[in-house]
């Protein structure tokens, strides 16, 4: 946030994605703590990806995005967040994601449940919302990926409003029953959906490649996610809607 309220210098990567001090103090700091609070325990960050050999033995390692959204930091609108997650297995089991500007907090762990800390510091407890067909349906997705693959499937859905949200937040709005389906037919990355998938699926809710399939975290030598979708609890067949993409 220090860097936030400055002006913000911007550079590039490899892949030409931005990059911003802020990504790499906020890097430092949670290895530095993650480190300390499970020294054997891997980490598997954005901003070092080199410097993970894999999963331990147990098949745990920490999964995290220090700065996801960073083209909503760069643009001062709140809507970033910080991603940390603990994969076992290749599942999220444990996930929190924190949005400084904004002050709220998602967290979630196997067997824990799903909440919120809002930003008056309450803690509400994390449903998913159950759609009967009584009100248009809520797409979210996002505000600077905006894609052209998905309006055909949204048109087939029928009745539906649009909620344009930044980062990992975009799940979450699914998980505290605000939207029905994130669809994202684009490119993501581990560390962009882990936390918030274990919010999401603690909240009742689920994380599914368009084959069915539950996202997992178990292949880190492939670091792209497929294309997938975030759902609440409906009747609709999401995977067969957006099978064509």
């Amino acid at each position: 946030m220090e860097v936030y309220r400055q002006p913000i210098v911007v550079s590039e990567k490899a892949d030409h994605s931005p990059l911003t001090l802020a990504d790499q103090q906020a890097h430092h700091l949670i290895v530095q703590h993650l480190t300390r609070l499970s020294p054997a325990l891997p980490i598997l960050s954005e901003e070092d990806t080199a410097a993970f050999s894999g999963a331990d033995a147990q098949g745990r390692y920490w999964l995290i995005d220090p700065l996801d959204g960073t083209k909503e930091f760069i643009k001062r609108n709140g809507e970033f967040s910080v991603n940390i997650a603990l994969i076992e297995q290749g599942r999220a089991t444990l996930g929190v994601v924190y949005a400084p500007d904004l002050n709220i907090c998602y967290r979630a762990a196997c067997g824990l449940g799903a909440q919120k800390i809002d930003e008056h510091g309450h803690s509400h407890t994390l449903k998913v919302a159950h759609y009967e067909g009584q009100r248009p349906w809520q797409v979210v997705g996002s505000r600077s990926h905006a894609g052209d693959a998905m309006p055909a499937s949204l048109e087939k859905l029928g009745e539906h409003q649009c909620i344009a949200m930044g980062s990992s937040l975009k799940l979450c709005l699914v998980a505290e029953g605000s939207a029905d389906v994130y669809p994202r037919l684009g490119p993501t990355s581990l560390w962009d959906t882990a936390a918030a998938q274990c919010v999401v699926e603690q909240a009742g809710g689920q994380v599914l490649t368009l084959a069915g399939q539950p996202l997992s975290y178990a292949n880190t030598q492939q670091l792209l996610n497929p294309y997938f979708l975030v759902v609440g609890h409906s009747d609709q067949d999401w995977p067969a809607l957006f099978k064509f993409a």
